[in-house]
Formats: structure tokens, sequence, C-alpha cells
């Protein structure tokens, strides 16, 4: 399926309002509940990373620290691309699976359209410039949760927290978050659009389709997250 994506666009106009839908579809569509995720995502972080340092020893920017670190390199990528499947990948597959059950897909391959490349070929390359821009958000989001519960339950104050931001900090961590947003973008949107394009039958096996694209890109971005954490860290 891939391998048919990649051909000259039959109308470069009608290929760009496409992905232009796309774009805001994905990142428009899912901006409100990767926030609420992301804000609370960074307040359970602090509270609990509160509650684990029991040590005078240790201070309190610390806390910052894992905070930021725990967002950058795990919760704002991997945690925020797993809901994002659910959102994003069940959304292409019922798309694709009811375009193909209503036989639409063959009436644009009658056409003269290529359909892999007019219908999966945007939605893969809006995931992969819209889910990087909204793992950043999350990682924005979550250090701003971790700051915002910190202070208001008095674990700790906005001027420690922000010096344990600069502490330490390593740049190799952004990129290694960044590279697996793109790898886990490419999973959400390929492996649903292969479901959903290739799915036969009515609305029943439309469900199951868009259920078992959901389940094998969740387990795939988990995997994904191990084969890049061996590999990169």
């Amino acid at each position: 399926m891939i391998g048919g994506i990649f051909t000259k666009p039959e109308n470069f106009r009608m290929y760009w309002k496409e992905f232009m839908n796309q774009c805001s579809d994905i990142g428009i569509g899912s901006l409100g509940i990767v926030a609420i995720i992301s804000v609370f995502m960074g307040a359970v972080s602090t509270v609990q990373t509160a509650y684990q340092l029991v040590s005078p020893l240790i201070p309190k920017s610390s806390i910052a620290q894992i905070v930021r670190d725990t967002v950058i390199l795990e919760f704002a990528p991997t945690l925020v691309c797993i809901v994002l499947a659910g959102v994003v990948g069940s959304k292409i597959a019922s798309e694709l699976g009811n375009m193909r059950v209503s036989e639409q897909i063959d009436a644009l391959e009658i056409m003269g359209i290529n359909t892999k490349a007019y219908l999966v070929g945007p939605k893969i390359l809006a995931a992969l410039v819209v889910i990087p821009m909204l793992v950043v958000v999350a990682t924005i989001l979550g250090i701003w949760g971790g700051r915002i519960a910190g202070t208001m339950a008095n674990i700790i104050s906005a001027t420690t927290y922000d010096k344990g931001l600069h502490e330490n900090f390593v740049p190799y961590n952004v990129f290694f978050a960044l590279s697996k947003a793109y790898t886990f973008a490419f999973i959400i949107s390929s492996i649903p659009a292969y479901f959903g394009y290739y799915v036969k039958g009515g609305a029943l096996e439309i469900g199951r389709a868009s259920t078992k694209a959901v389940v094998i890109s969740c387990i795939m971005i988990l995997f994904a997250d191990y084969i890049l954490a061996a590999l990169l860290l």
C-alpha cells in the first residue's frame, strides 16, 4: 500500500487541499484532548514525584527536573500518541472503510485517480507534520501543568520549579522525543489506513477493522518505543 502512494499527482491542487483538510482534522481536532491529557499528566507527575522524594537531603528543584525529563522522554510522545492512535486511528480506518464499502474508492479508480496516493498519502503526510507539533505542545503543557500543581499544592515554589527546569538539561532528550513522535505518527496513520482501505463486508466489518487498527497501532507504538530507547539512549 505504501509503495502505491509514490506516484505523480493527477492534480496537485486537489492533493494539497486534501492534505490541508487532514492537517486540520488530525491537528486541530485532537488539540483539545491532547491539552487536557498533558496538563493533568504533568500535574500528576509533580504530585507523585514529591510524594516519593521524602529525604530532606534531596533539593526541591529535583522535582522539576524529574517531571521535565519524564514528560519529554516518555509521557508527551508515548502517552499522547497512544491516545491519538485511538482518536485519529479509528477515524482514519472508519473513514476509508466506509468509502470502500460504499464503493466510493472503486468510483475514484474508474475515474483514473490513484486512490492510494489521494486518500492515504495526505493522511500519512499530515500526521507526520501535525503529530510532532502536538507532542511539542503536550511537552510544554505537561511541564506547565506540573508547575501549576506544585505551586497550588504548596509542594514547590514557582521560583524553585523554574530553577529546577534549567538544571542538568540535556538537549538530546528533545531530539529523542521528536524521533519517537515522527515514528509514532507514521504508525498511527499507516496501520489504520491499511485496515480501512482493504476492509471487506459491511458496517460490522468496518467496526472490527477500526478496533483492530487501534489495537495493533498501540502495540506497535509500545514496541517501537522500546526499540528506539534501546537504539538511541
